[in-house]
C-alpha cells in the first residue's frame, strides 16, 4: 500500500530537507551542492 498524495497548494512555502543515512553527509564537495541547488531551483 503507497502512502496518499499530498496536496499541494498554489502559492504555498513547503519545507524541505535533505539528510543522508545516520546523518551522513550527501554532498560530497561544492559542485555536488550546486548541483542540487541547481535542480532545485528549476522545480
Amino acid at each position: 500500500m503507497t502512502r496518499p498524495l499530498r496536496i499541494e497548494f498554489k502559492g504555498a512555502v513547503y519545507h524541505i530537507t535533505s539528510r543522508g543515512n545516520a546523518k551522513q553527509a550527501i554532498f560530497l564537495d561544492e559542485k555536488d551542492f550546486a548541483d542540487f541547488l541547481s535542480v532545485l531551483c528549476s522545480v
